[in-house]
């Protein structure tokens, strides 16, 4: 981490539903976030109600007009600007959230949106990541490196650059809302029939994806709905109480796998607050009095020699060992 990282105070978050979901619990929103693996009507309509895509990509920089769509300087709803590095994933989930009529939500979050309506969107910016609150949420499961390197004299890499941005429905229209453009982007109208906004978003979407090299791994897609597990439960004490138990038992398998993911999200979020460095310094210790030091030192230093040659050999930069 940069030292420049350090001093905004917000910590890099990983493109995970699990992390995004104890976010949304946090800010006392009844949403969840799941990985989407296929954009096809059948995959999608499974995850119904959908309110948003979350998209993460390689960001290689802005151009002053948008590739695709229209930007909208007149947008009325929530749009903010991200000013402080490594507060995109957080940032694109206020702009959401601002954007879906009547959502439930805890006190603090629904104060710091009636704050800064009226704001424009750099203000907007401003005043979210200087909230205190709102930035110890984003870095609860994202805690600051123990480790720095900043200071040692070790030769300076480019490091990939990841940016997230969202698509949803607002006012008849699929918007783009990108913190680090100027103006939401507006990609036009969608028909209210079928799949609705999802299929309009869908073809936005695709076409972006496109435009990467095929078989890149350099984006990922998550999808902004509904918790199903109350309306899972409910559907499943009526077909009980009705004595439709096959039916009863196909729910009971959705059920069981949702409440499934929920556990394996707490029990990897779990790890993520977990500090190891006591852990470390003791297994140091440890390798150092059994006299196996030196050897795991080697064996480390060849591991991370054979990384940098593969790494060389795809043509990316990589940081010469000591």
């Amino acid at each position: 981490m940069s030292a420049e990282d350090e001093q905004s105070g917000w910590q890099l978050t990983e493109s995970d539903p699990g992390v995004f979901t104890e976010l949304l619990k946090t800010l006392g929103v009844p949403l969840v976030v799941d990985d989407l693996y296929s954009l096809d009507p059948a995959s999608l309509f499974e995850m119904q109600p959908l309110h948003a895509f979350i998209f993460l990509f390689k960001w290689v920089g802005s151009s002053a007009e948008p590739t695709a769509g229209q930007y909208d300087p007149d947008f009325p709803g929530f749009f903010a600007h991200q000013v402080v590095n490594n507060a995109c994933a957080t940032l694109a989930v206020m702009n959401a959230l601002g954007n879906i009529p009547g959502l439930p939500m805890g006190s603090p979050l629904s104060d710091l949106i009636s704050f800064t309506a009226g704001m424009d969107p750099q203000t907007r910016g401003m005043a979210i990541t200087s909230s205190d609150w709102l930035r110890e949420a984003h870095n609860a499961l994202s805690p600051p490196s123990a480790i720095s390197l900043d200071g040692l004299g070790l030769p300076k890499t480019t490091e990939d650059a990841y940016h997230f941005i969202v698509y949803m429905p607002y006012m008849g229209c699929v918007y783009e809302f990108d913190g680090l453009k100027q103006h939401p982007v507006n990609h036009g109208p969608f028909s209210e029939s079928g799949e609705g906004w999802v299929a309009k978003a869908r073809e936005v979407i695709e076409a972006r994806i496109a435009t990467y090299p095929a078989g890149a791994l350099e984006f990922s897609l998550l999808s902004l709905r509904e918790d199903p597990v109350p309306r899972l439960q409910a559907q499943l004490a009526e077909l009980q109480a009705s004595g439709r138990q096959s039916e009863a038992s196909e729910l009971i398998v959705r059920l069981s796998t949702e409440n499934s993911k929920r556990e394996r999200w707490n029990f990897e979020n779990s790890l993520r607050r977990h500090n190891y460095v006591g852990f470390v310094h003791a297994l140091l210790v440890a390798l150092a009095k059994s006299g196996r030091l030196e050897t795991a030192k080697e064996g480390a230093k060849k591991a991370m020699r054979e990384r940098a040659e593969k790494r060389n050999e795809r043509g990316e930069a990589s940081m010469e060992e000591d």
